[in-house]
């Protein structure tokens, strides 16, 4: 019966049906198992749940048990009470680290790169699968993780930097293997990537990090390492309004680059700290650069994780026992409380995606 259907209508089929579920049913027979572990399906797939907006994955570490846990929420976007976040369920993370933590390097449509000195690993939390990538011979300066889409591939990047060396090497995940960039341009002699803000933003199949600029102005710029011709290129941020010293962090903002721009005010004799968002309205375009909002909240502590799809920002607020995860509306101003976790530190926060690589060890 089943056979007899188009592969359009069984893709269907198959994606409404729940992730245990359609596990199971590869057990069932070879036919089934071949279709669902099949690249068409899990690009179907992930293609069909990228809309997903309201679940969110929060990685952090436990400071009581020093592993490192990840939670799936939903966020009620009709109530205001903390228990508009129903918590659905925990992953359990595979391995445990000979230090306290894996490092992470970033995440990229459900997918976490993680490492522990030299080992590179790629975890699934939504079918709690991993895949070890090779060992790199050259030593980490700056680590980046994003998407192919132009090669339809995952990448991570090595960027190591010195007086006497420029190098820049790339693992392709569906190759498994490590070389030197294949582009022609390797990062300019005057900029290296901030160390403050190391992580990069992935945005339009490039990575981009926060740099500093050590020419004539000595100021603050993005450096964009475009994963699918491998060549860097340098925005200038707005109108050169942030220096070398200023606190940049970056994100992306719905669908659009952003700087996250820290400062430190005093406010009746106390000292608050402010967030103000920018937001590169037309990508690659110096002058769309427009601060959009700046988030006050009348506490120290808290750092901005990321921004949720509905363009609320997610806010994590350090306390002496562990953290609060808050959701804040920069429209209405109202803040929401998402739950409390046992972690001071090292937490990242990410719009969960439906992704089934790794199924059979295998990448789209």
């Amino acid at each position: 019966m089943f056979e007899d259907l188009p592969n359009e209508v069984l893709y269907e089929i198959l994606h409404k049906l729940p992730l245990k579920s359609l596990i199971q049913l590869r057990c069932v027979s070879k036919s089934f198992n071949s279709l669902i572990t099949s690249p068409a399906f899990i690009n179907f797939s992930f293609t069909r749940s990228h809309p997903d907006s309201n679940k969110l994955i929060v990685r952090y570490l436990d400071v009581e048990y020093h592993v490192e846990r990840y939670k799936l929420i939903v966020e009620d976007n009709d109530n205001n009470d903390s228990s508009s976040s129903e918590q659905i369920q925990d992953f359990e993370f595979p391995l445990r680290s000979s230090w306290a933590y894996f490092q992470l390097v970033g995440s990229a449509n459900g997918l976490f790169c993680l490492h522990q000195g030299n080992r590179f690993i790629l975890w699934n939390p939504c079918i709690r699968k991993f895949i070890t990538l090779p060992t790199p011979c050259l030593f980490p300066c700056f680590l980046g993780f994003g998407f192919d889409s132009r090669n339809n591939d995952y990448k991570l990047v090595r960027i190591a930097k010195s007086a006497k060396l420029s190098l820049v090497e790339v693992c392709s995940v569906s190759e498994r293997a490590w070389r030197v960039a294949s582009g022609g341009d390797l990062c300019p002699a005057r900029i290296t990537c901030s160390v403050l803000h190391p992580q990069p933003a992935s945005l339009n199949g490039a990575l981009h990090f926060v740099a500093n600029d050590w020419g004539g102005a000595q100021s603050l710029v993005v450096l964009s390492f475009d994963l699918g011709d491998e060549v860097f290129r340098v925005i200038s941020l707005a109108n050169g309004n942030f220096g070398s010293g200023a606190d940049i962090g970056i994100s992306v903002f719905n669908g659009s680059l952003s700087l996250l721009s820290y400062k430190y005010e005093c406010q009746h004799r106390r000292r608050v700290q402010c967030c103000s968002v920018w937001v590169m309205n037309k990508y690659d375009d110096v002058d769309s650069w427009t601060k959009q909002f700046t988030i006050e909240f009348n506490m120290l502590h808290w750092k901005v994780l990321g921004f949720l799809k509905n363009d609320n920002v997610l806010v994590q607020k350090v306390e002496s026992r562990g953290s609060k995860l808050l959701s804040y509306d920069p429209e209405s101003e109202q803040v929401k409380n998402l739950g409390f976790y046992r972690s001071t530190y090292y937490s990242y926060a990410d719009n969960y995606v439906r992704n089934l690589n790794f199924l059979t060890n295998q990448m789209m």
